[in-house]
């Protein structure tokens, strides 16, 4: 599982950063957790960190399902996104087999000297 935080003022450019980190361990095969942390009088406005994580849960789209909707826990909002069944992982690539030893060509014969 891998995990991306975020804060209540994510700016646009670290949000789309993060989002395509998700989507990329997504795509590989593992479970992605959107994190956000309230810090002070930031937990007076819920709904900005609601808004942010319901808005990665649509940007993601396709490549995930989500398989543990926002809940608070603390100060902190998360979710957990599963890869979706039509996105198989990455297969890694298995080494090849190793190749038995070619027969050593002859050498070439050495002229006879008379």
């Amino acid at each position: 599982m891998k995990e991306v935080k975020f804060s209540v003022t994510v700016d646009e450019h670290d949000y789309q950063t993060k989002k395509n980190q998700s989507v990329r361990f997504l795509n590989d095969g593992d479970k992605v957790k959107a994190s956000l942390r309230f810090r002070g009088r930031q937990m007076a406005h819920r709904e900005l960190g609601y808004a942010i994580i319901n808005r990665l849960i649509q940007d993601i789209g396709e490549a995930g399902v989500v398989e543990f909707m926002p809940r608070m826990e603390g100060t902190i909002l998360h979710a957990i996104i599963a890869p979706s069944k039509k996105a198989e992982p990455k297969q890694q690539a298995q080494p090849a087999a190793p190749q038995p030893p070619r027969p050593a060509a002859p050498a070439p014969a050495a002229p006879v000297q008379q």
